[in-house]
């Protein structure tokens, strides 16, 4: 199987389109701007839906679901919002087609099917949501209310790339009601750090939390937290936000409940999500020039094992031995395939499997049964080693937690080589365009700076980092005072 890849060194774009198509994740749809995501795509997308719906349960909160349109009077609502969305919206504006008289065999658009209200096609549900909360919430004691739905969202991008950025994508969205500033803080805070976990501990991500700026948050939101993952070509990507809403949304919506008073209050409001985008950041961030490189626990399968024989009877001899081996692997909850298909020889086996990330590959041939050997191959550092049959199950599963933490360790290494502080805006020019990655440098918290900064160089404030030494110091663009460092850098 040839691959085929541009390398990442010659054209690191390119080379990521291609990979997610060769792979089997996704391709472009007949629907400008649209993806179709293929099964192996879709099946590490489940695993890392299921982990983190696992994580948002054991936090408390419960599953839900809310139409896929709104009334655009009911978007309008909290006017910020609908602002920072405007130019995204897909609108709906009548409900049904007829027979075109002057065009046999096509369809055309009723002009008497107009709706009385044109509705909005969700680009982010809070208004929905919010509006549905004005009936759920009359007391302290309805609160909190904590919901999260799995959904489909429409934002029409002009310029789309797969996963990254798609017109329609695929997330989670959570809305949490709260009876106090503090709670809702609290709970703004605690989504961000399990976002955190999730991206470092399950997809081997490592992330920097922290705050945005004031220019860079969410539409209708006090505060927005994020966490900041780097990519191999020193870009950033966005992979994960947290809304503390304020009152904004139960102001808008007319959301209150009694409290313990018996006085009446708007409740305090947080949203918080994450997207497919995930996937383009578990691409760019671990992948390489042969293709995928899954981290085992996002692997739709963890182990591969390839026969290499040449009659029948070596076959079934080689096929007893393998089976036994998956059943084992599946006593200890790995995925693992026995790829059997006699249709293809074993280096187009090897090469598919490399190309798709498989983390482990086992290769047995009827020289490993006489010796009493495995040939095992590690996806992510491409060595093989030869190892005995005998306890082999055991110390598989141990290398596959080993490349979970490599891959991870080894990302950390990156981000810290390609984290850069600088004092001056030369310096800060100098990095943007030689070396790429983070920038740390002082700012003078204006959004006027922050402007122009992006003007002269394409480069954001990705966050002022919750670990940030707070030190004085001056902006590297005005000279003006500063509090302390946040990180800048060229993002998806």
């Amino acid at each position: 199987m040839s691959k085929n890849l541009t390398t990442r060194s010659e054209d690191y774009s390119a080379w990521y389109n291609e990979l997610v198509v060769k792979a089997d994740l996704a391709e472009n749809s007949g629907v400008r701007g649209c993806m179709v995501i293929k099964p192996y795509g879709y099946a590490i997308w489940e695993k890392m839906q299921a982990e983190l719906d696992k994580m948002f349960k054991e936090t408390g909160h419960s599953n839900a679901y809310f139409p896929l349109f709104v009334p655009k009077s009911m978007f309008e609502a909290e006017e910020k919002n609908a602002e920072g969305f405007a130019k995204e919206c897909a609108i709906v504006t009548h409900y049904r087609l007829k027979n075109d008289p002057d065009k046999p065999g096509k369809l055309m658009v009723d002009p008497n099917a107009k709706l009385e209200e044109e509705l909005i096609v969700r680009p982010t549900s809070e208004a929905i949501i919010w509006s549905t909360y004005k009936g759920w919430v009359q007391s302290y004691r309805d609160l909190p209310l904590l919901i999260n739905q799995w959904a489909n969202v429409v934002r029409w991008e002009m310029r789309t790339r797969l996963f990254l950025r798609t017109a329609e994508f695929l997330w989670q969205e959570g809305h949490t009601a709260h009876a106090t500033k503090a709670e809702a803080i609290e709970e703004s805070e605690k989504m961000m750090h399990v976002y955190a976990d999730f991206a470092e501990n399950f997809m081997a991500i490592p992330v920097v939390k922290g705050l945005k700026t004031e220019t860079e948050r969410f539409a209708g939101a006090d505060e927005t937290y994020c966490i900041e993952a780097l990519m191999q070509d020193g870009k950033a990507l966005q992979a994960g936000t947290s809304h503390f809403l304020g009152q904004n949304f139960a102001k808008a919506f007319d959301v209150k409940f009694t409290n313990q008073e018996g006085k009446q209050e708007y409740v305090w409001g947080t949203s918080w999500g994450v997207s497919t985008r995930l996937m383009g950041a578990l691409v760019m961030t671990h992948s390489d020039d042969n293709g995928l490189v899954l981290p085992p626990n996002v692997a739709p399968i963890q182990v591969v094992i390839v026969p290499i024989f040449k009659t029948d009877e070596e076959f079934a001899r080689i096929s007893e031995v393998a089976n036994g081996l998956v059943a084992q692997f599946k006593k200890l909850n790995i995925s693992v395939k026995f790829d059997n298909r006699t249709t293809q020889k074993p280096g187009f086996k090897f090469a598919e499997w490399e190309l798709k990330g498989v983390p482990v590959r086992v290769a047995i041939g009827p020289k490993d049964l006489e010796n009493g050997t495995f040939e095992i191959a590690r996806r992510d550092t491409l060595t093989k080693e030869v190892k005995p049959a005998e306890g082999i199950v055991t110390y598989i599963q141990d290398l596959l937690e080993q490349i979970q933490k490599d891959l991870f360790n080894k990302a950390v290494d990156y981000r810290t080589a390609h984290t850069t502080e600088v004092n001056s805006f030369e310096e800060f020019k100098d990095v943007l365009e030689n070396k790429t990655g983070f920038v740390s440098a002082h700012w003078d918290g204006t959004a006027e700076t922050e402007e122009k900064i992006k003007d002269l160089t394409k480069a954001t404030i990705r966050c002022i980092p919750l670990d940030r030494v707070e030190e004085a110091g001056v902006c590297i663009l005005t000279g003006a005072p500063s509090k302390g460092r946040v990180l800048f850098a060229k993002a998806y």
